[in-house]
């Protein structure tokens, strides 16, 4: 009777252990606003999210499920005059969390890109974790509201996060008509390209760049 012999499966790489705890908390205070943030890169997606403006939270909530980190967020601001200053020092606080975070940028992808569809529109976030901070927002939403949040805003938090993040973020509305719908999509495409930027590769030595640092 013959003998079945299964061949041996290969080793395969597995991801290497981030080398300290990826996870930063910023806290800032001005005459505006008041924001304690806390954010862990390697985490399930869980969030806290306070900010006196719902739609905001709504946001921060969908970006940390979808780029699978927690975030904790308690912000207060003067939002009787504007909901820009609360906005701008959340995007502020979370750029500063991210580059603590992120540490030496050792063994990560560097480079996320994620499309995603919400029903009717389609939005594409591109991610470089470069150390060079900039952003392209062709999402055109100028002078239009969902609730009492004007979707302007929007570019103001993004570039205050990239800025503070050291990173290149790329975002780009494909198309799409629901306000509400197209908000949402930028946020969950920012999450998910940064979730695939953070990402540690057993095969990357040292930092992914030909200059040897970021």
């Amino acid at each position: 009777m013959s003998r079945i012999t299964r061949p041996e499966q290969p080793d395969v790489p597995r991801p290497p252990e981030p080398s300290r705890a990826r996870v930063a908390r910023i806290e800032r205070k001005t005459r505006e606003t008041e924001v304690l943030l806390q954010l862990n890169l390697d985490g399930t997606g869980i969030s806290k999210v306070e900010t006196t403006i719902p739609f905001l939270n709504h946001m921060l909530e969908a970006w940390a499920k979808h780029g699978l980190m927690d975030l904790t967020v308690d912000a207060r601001g003067d939002t009787e005059v504007d909901l820009h200053h609360t906005v701008e020092d959340v995007g502020i606080c979370l750029g500063k969390a991210f580059k603590e975070a992120i540490g030496d940028k050792k063994g990560i992808v560097r480079y996320g890109v994620a499309s995603i569809p919400m029903d009717e529109a389609l939005v594409s976030g591109s991610v470089d974790i470069s150390g060079r901070p900039f952003l392209v927002f062709n999402v055109p939403l100028m002078r239009t509201r969902v609730a009492n949040f004007d979707l302007d805003l929007l570019k103001d938090f993004f570039r205050a996060f990239a800025f503070n993040g050291d990173l290149t973020l790329h975002v780009n509305l494909h198309y799409g008509e629901n306000l509400h719908h197209i908000a949402e999509a930028v946020f969950k495409a920012a999450g998910r390209a940064l979730a695939e930027a953070t990402r540690l590769n057993p095969r990357i030595e040292g930092v992914l760049s030909t200059k040897g640092n970021l």
